[in-house]
């Protein structure tokens, strides 16, 4: 079509008049043939159309619609959002709720809060407040890692749109600020207050929606007038349209009845078209409400009607923009006459060319687009027996994007709204049902499992409804042959016996039972029991045996020491006596006492020689078993200086005794491949047979290497009994330096 010289450029909302006076306007057969050859490849024009615009994205106007005010200082977030937002809104950022509450408080468009979770401690008190001050406002909450879950929990029942994970999910991330910014600006709508007179004025009077008359008004002017008769006669017609909204609003009376002008009336709701009234939401972190078809209905005659929708088909205005589409101007023409054959034809083309669009879109993966369109056709196409199919298939991958994303109510909103269609069968609302009731005990399960975890790692194995032990029991409830809840059981349970041992290790048998009944009260089995208490009972018994043999090794260490009785708390005696408390029977014990014996007897006898008491040590060799014959003995020679008079010394008795074997110690294998020489100083004392007893090391040059060696060496020796007054005595304090010495 000819644009006349002189016109100035078209503009969008003059189209009709515009048309209307253009001097080289073709005939209407023309037209329509023009049209039908643009429309048989329509179908082939609306996927390229399609293909090159892409999915529904974030509102694109020059002034956003909605707020978004983020409680953060991470510029790291603050990025991520502008980037999903493609520089079509800004996202404002404060640093605490008070700034936030002022900032949504006072903005006049849709409101948006995005809370982050790692700088607001009371989550669930901001998000109340913020409804609390703009109950419009939609609130998006980001968590990071297992926080999220737990957060979850604690906004239950809160009107928070929406709990997301960081570090942020792109796709998940894109597809609720969608749906965040949509409810805002639906919210918004909702709230807004009727508009005053002036307001509706200002409207009528935009370049947008101002629809002025079209052919009929301007015919008047003469088919060959110069083009500046022919501008003259728009610029009239255009004053008069002005002239007449000035004096409506000044009069405040109404538009004249029988004014010429397209009046747009919106169509009550009708079975024709089910898709345009939008399904509340029940939930706002659920599913977006369904979209909406164009259904508005424009008032006016049936030739400019389908004049609008000729030339938008040519201009591929299939159903955008609003108001001003081919869907919008056949459905008008069709209920101005509901018998134009040219109208129904062209909503069957407009049909077409949204079933291409949405298998495209459905291919493509773009459901927002794909519902939009499907509204779209269903209002071109009511009756349309691919509906049903369209809907199953779209409804399906609806749900099993939202099934994907873990978004469960999403899931069960758009199953709502598949149940209000006729076309999805029974059988298959049950089985998205089903599906979605067993994803949502999954994840209550796994929520559970894992807040038994989290409170076995921090210690709290019970004692409160925030212990391991609550949430097991609640698992248990829930499912209690999931593997999730058996492995959960496994855990606890081996913790509580954890508790149990180290409680048998410190000897607690009160704590060891508090454990173990906390382990049968989580699923211990009475068999496994029993096999704790045996795996305890022999805990105890290597325990005892670990403590016998420490205390026998003191001893050993306080008689090779000399220490046999003092000190007190620290002697051969007093860890003998211990180790007699715990194991009477204990070989170690014997082996002991009789060595503590033998070492007493000995130092009675050098009491008595050196003519000091010895009943205390006499006393305590009978206690750890001294022979009755060798105490005798050392009573008798305690009695003899009393009854003979004073005896030899122990110095002479020394002198005197008569060695009668001393057969050479064996040299160490490994001094003599050292070469190392040395000597070993040993005191002992003689008994009343000749035997050397109670060796002991007094001095080693070097130390430890020839020790051993001159004690067996020694302990081999014989000496002749010494007699004293007619009686064997023993010789106490005998001193021996034993040498050894390379071979030359």
């Amino acid at each position: 079509m000819l644009q006349p010289r002189g016109f100035p450029p078209v503009v969008k909302g003059f189209s009709g008049a515009v048309a209307a006076a253009r001097g080289e306007v073709a005939s209407s057969a023309r037209t329509s043939q023009l049209e039908m050859s643009h429309v048989a490849s329509a179908s082939s024009a609306s996927r390229s159309q399609s293909a090159t615009s892409g999915g529904p994205s974030l509102p694109t106007a020059a002034q956003p619609a909605a707020d978004i005010t983020a409680i953060t200082t991470r510029d790291d977030l603050l990025l991520e959002l502008g980037g999903m937002l493609s520089g079509q809104a800004a996202v404002r950022p404060v640093d605490s709720v008070a700034a936030a509450l002022e900032a949504i408080s006072s903005g006049k468009r849709g409101q948006v809060l995005v809370v982050d979770a790692r700088e607001v401690p009371e989550v669930r008190a901001a998000v109340d407040a913020a409804h609390a001050a703009v109950p419009r406002a939609v609130v998006l909450v980001f968590a990071e890692g297992a926080a999220e879950k737990d957060l979850g929990a604690a906004l239950k029942g809160s009107k928070v749109f929406a709990v997301l994970p960081l570090p942020i999910d792109p796709r998940k991330t894109q597809a609720v600020l969608e749906g965040a910014l949509a409810e805002a600006v639906a919210k918004r709508k909702a709230d807004a207050p009727a508009a005053s007179p002036l307001t509706a004025l200002r409207s009528e009077l935009s370049v947008d929606n101002f629809q002025p008359q079209t052919a009929p008004a301007i015919e008047d002017v003469p088919r060959g007038a110069p083009p500046r008769l022919a501008m003259l006669g728009i610029a009239a017609a255009t004053a008069l349209a002005l002239a007449g909204a000035g004096f409506w609003y000044f009069s405040g009376g109404t538009r004249p009845a029988d004014t010429a002008a397209p009046k747009v009336a919106t169509a009550p709701p009708s079975p024709a078209a089910p898709a345009s009234a939008p399904v509340p939401a029940e939930d706002s972190s659920a599913a977006a409400p369904a979209p909406v078809a164009d259904t508005a209905i424009l008032h006016g005659k049936v030739d400019e009607l389908l004049e609008k929708a000729r030339l938008a088909m040519h201009e591929r205005r299939f159903t955008e923009p609003a108001g001003d589409n081919a869907l919008v101007f056949y459905r008008s023409a069709v209920a101005a006459d509901p018998g134009s054959g040219e109208a129904r034809d062209g909503l069957q083309r407009v049909a077409v060319v949204l079933a291409g669009r949405f298998d495209e879109a459905m291919s493509g993966a773009r459901l927002e687009e794909a519902a939009q369109t499907l509204a779209n056709f269903k209002a071109a196409a009511p009756g349309d027996a691919r509906i049903g199919a369209f809907e199953q298939r779209l409804y399906a991958a609806q749900i099993g994007r939202a099934l994907n994303d873990g978004n469960l109510e999403r899931a069960a909103q758009y199953v709502r709204q598949a149940q209000q269609s006729t076309s999805i069968p029974a059988e298959q609302i049950a089985r998205w049902r089903a599906d979605i009731a067993r994803r949502q005990e999954d994840s209550k399960v796994q929520r559970l499992a894992g807040l038994v975890e989290d409170r076995i790692r921090e210690g709290n194995l019970t004692g409160s409804d925030d212990s391991a032990k609550s949430y097991l029991l609640q698992l248990q409830a829930t499912a209690p042959t999931n593997a999730s809840a058996q492995r959960a059981a496994h855990v606890l349970i081996a913790a509580d016996l954890r508790k149990a041992r180290d409680a048998a290790a410190a000897r607690n048998p009160v704590e060891q039972e508090r454990w173990l009944n906390e382990a049968r009260a989580v699923g211990l089995k009475p068999a496994e029991a029993a096999a704790f208490q045996r795996e305890m009972g022999g805990l105890r018994q290597k325990a005892s045996q670990a403590e016998n043999e420490r205390m026998a090794q003191l001893a050993r260490e306080r008689l090779r020491d000399g220490r046999l009785t003092d000190p007190p708390q620290d002697s051969a005696a007093w860890y003998l006596t211990q180790l007699q408390a715990l194991d009477a029977g204990s070989s170690a014990l014997a082996d002991a006492s009789r060595e503590l014996a033998g070492k007493l007897l000995e130092r009675a006898r050098s009491a008595v020689l050196a003519g000091k008491p010895a009943d205390a040590d006499l006393a305590q060799a009978r206690r750890w078993g001294a022979d009755p014959k060798d105490v005798a003995a050392v009573q008798q020679l305690q009695q003899a200086p009393k009854n003979k008079g004073a005896g030899p010394d122990a110095a002479t008795l020394i002198a005197n005794l008569k060695r009668l074997r001393s057969p050479p110690p064996d040299y160490p294998a490994a001094a003599m491949a050292q070469h190392i020489a040395g000597s070993v100083t040993l005191e002992y004392s003689v008994d009343t047979r000749g035997e050397p007893r109670d060796i002991h090391v007094v001095e080693a040059t070097p130390p430890g290497v020839f020790d051993q060696a001159a004690v067996n060496a020694v302990k081999r020796w014989r000496y002749a009994p010494m007699v004293v007054d007619g009686s064997a005595v023993d010789v106490p304090g005998v001193r021996t330096r034993v040498r050894f010495e390379l071979p030359k």
